[in-house]
């Protein structure tokens, strides 16, 4: 039996410019924070037996987290294409949108279409892989679209595009 993984699927390399910033400001921060943690795990390991020494098995796990995103960061960074123009036509749905649907029942609900790196989903922003971003794009003010995702279909008409 072999461990054979398939590659996972290729991300879209855009970025809005305040997520290429904040992805920048982030890795700043790990580093800053991963001298800190080698400073503590140096002192627990000072300790004496690691075997046991819950403080040493912590940070050496916290550093292992820390070293894997800032590799993530240092690769992704560069293959990154920041997207800064807004569209000419501003009634059709593209990249950095800010929209609101309304769905069958009346209720509304807003999403801004941004590069796979910056989802937030406390926000409302979606990766342009998504299901929901696909079945927007290119739709206009007004549109009825129908989004099938694993879960469900559903419809929604597009009652706001705007580019902030």
């Amino acid at each position: 039996m072999s461990r054979y993984r398939p590659p996972a699927d290729k991300k879209s390399p855009y970025i809005t410019q305040e997520g290429f910033e904040h992805l920048q400001a982030e890795e700043k921060t790990l580093w800053l924070k991963r001298r800190k943690v080698v400073t503590a795990l140096s002192a627990a390991a000072a300790e004496g037996d690691r075997s046991e020494n819950a403080e040493y098995i912590y940070r050496k796990k916290e550093l292992r987290e820390l070293d894997y995103r800032i590799r993530y960061l240092q690769k992704r960074l560069p293959d990154l294409t920041v997207v800064s123009e807004k569209p000419h036509l501003k009634d059709q749905v593209f990249f950095s949108a800010l929209i609101t649907l309304e769905d069958e029942d009346g209720n509304e609900i807003t999403y801004r279409i941004v590069g796979p790196d910056e989802i937030d989903h406390q926000a409302h922003y979606i990766s342009m892989d998504s299901p929901v971003a696909k079945a927007l794009f290119k739709k206009q003010l007004g549109d009825e679209v129908t989004v099938n995702t694993p879960a469900s279909h559903q419809t929604f008409i597009i009652i706001s595009i705007s580019y902030e």
